[in-house]
């Protein structure tokens, strides 16, 4: 059976632009410091006082001059005078990733910006002609305020929908700064493409293609689509397309009334060998998570636990979810919860990632208490107090006394975002 025929005039003709601020981190670190991203040699660690402590940004002279990028080690870092090294500061970070989201929202309504990561958007500016100019006008005048406003650089790129955008920004604009790609462009530009280089191919799929032969985008387009499928499943099928430069995927924001889950998770400093040290931060990651939901009115009614094993072990984790019989924001139901599913597929293995949600939301008011449960009612009204407290007065104000135990990571978590400090 031979593969389908695509025919790109039947396909929509969007107007999607992708933008990624040039090494955000390191950039604003930079531009706080009155330097210009694009002269200095800055490196924003996790840790400055730990020696493998990971590079999370790196300015473009950094990588170009001395080889130094994100995932780099602390310890690997060159101590000569011209190079900086800076603790990261995530609070700063998210407040200027929202400034330019609100930047965006200038010229598309929210609805139309879908943010990728803390540098990274897609707009969909189709719409836009009547008040800004062609698309390509548009994209240089965000990139112009972007520059104007916070002093920072972006590369940009611009297609019919999301993935030939992102591909070409990836490609193409992070050495031109703003690009094009169209359908038409696909056997020129996306097929000579190292399969590795290609948005979505990680390396693992990339070791498997290059056993196959196949090396690029091009190699990849040819490929059976029944084979793809039957390898590799629905993931299969959009590998097919996205190699024809086909995405039907739309632009949509993230900006309902209430999200779909809030989760926390950690990454440990070393291997956690001792069940009672994984239950104490299964147990503090389910308080800092039942504490958000809280905050912000929130029940839910789907917990899920994620446990990603040390290097060492033969299989890489696990990751499950366990529903409700009623919504919940209590700690305690939480975390029982969580032990219930770390019970059922934890097996002695060596622990180097956590990570707790709940999910499933309603508002606040439509849980459903037990009004003969005495415990219950007692719980809740130990989580409000103690939220109180720790608003008012800090979380070291007030705390559970499992967090004095070996394993605790409650300072890491109530002091860092994203694993990283404030």
């Amino acid at each position: 059976m031979g593969n389908p025929e695509i025919n790109y005039e039947q396909l929509p003709r969007n107007s999607i632009l992708c933008v990624d601020i040039k090494s955000f981190f390191a950039s604003v670190e930079a531009v706080d410091r009155g330097l210009d991203p694009l002269q200095v040699h800055l490196a924003v660690v996790g840790d400055k006082e730990r020696e493998g402590s990971v590079i999370l940004a790196a300015s473009p002279p950094l990588k170009k001059e001395y080889s130094i990028g994100t995932g780099n080690r602390l310890y690997e870092v060159p101590r000569v005078p011209e190079i900086m090294i800076v603790d990261a500061r995530m609070e700063l970070y998210l407040g200027i990733s929202m400034e330019i989201t609100r930047l965006f929202n200038n010229f598309v309504p929210l609805d139309a910006i879908h943010v990728y990561s803390i540098d990274e958007s897609w707009l969909k500016l189709d719409g836009t002609e009547r008040l800004f100019g062609k698309k390509m006008e548009v994209a240089e005048m965000i990139r112009d305020l972007i520059r104007e406003k916070f002093g920072l650089y972006c590369s940009m790129g611009v297609g019919p929908n999301m993935f030939l955008a992102k591909v070409a920004m990836d490609i193409e604009g992070k050495k031109k700064g703003l690009v094009e790609w169209t359908y038409e462009d696909v056997p020129t530009k996306l097929w000579p493409v190292e399969i590795g280089e290609c948005w979505g191919i990680g390396r693992r799929l990339k070791r498997a293609f290059n056993k196959i032969g196949v090396t690029t985008v091009g190699d990849l387009a040819v490929l059976p689509l029944d084979y793809l499928e039957r390898k590799y499943g629905i993931m299969g099928s959009q590998l097919y397309y996205h190699a024809h430069g086909v995405d039907l995927s739309r632009v949509e924001g993230h900006y309902d009334e209430w999200p779909q889950s809030l989760g926390r998770g950690i990454t440990l400093f070393s291997d956690y060998n001792n069940l009672e040290e994984i239950k104490t931060v299964v147990f503090e990651l389910s308080d800092e998570v039942a504490r958000r939901c809280r905050l912000r009115g929130l029940v839910g009614k789907t917990v899920s636990l994620g446990v990603g094993y040390s290097r060492q072990e033969l299989a890489g984790g696990f990751h499950a979810q366990r529903s409700l019989n009623t919504y919940t924001n209590l700690t305690g139901e939480v975390y029982e919860t969580c032990l219930g599913i770390l019970e059922e597929n934890y097996g002695n293995e060596a622990v180097r990632k956590v990570s707790v949600s709940l999910g499933n939301f309603s508002g606040a008011k439509v849980r459903q208490l037990n009004l003969f449960d005495d415990e219950q009612l007692k719980e809740m009204s130990i989580n409000q107090t103690r939220d109180y407290i720790q608003e008012k007065y800090g979380f070291r104000a007030l705390f559970y006394g499992r967090s004095l135990k070996e394993g605790s990571i409650l300072e890491r978590i109530r002091t860092t975002i994203g694993g990283h400090k404030t």
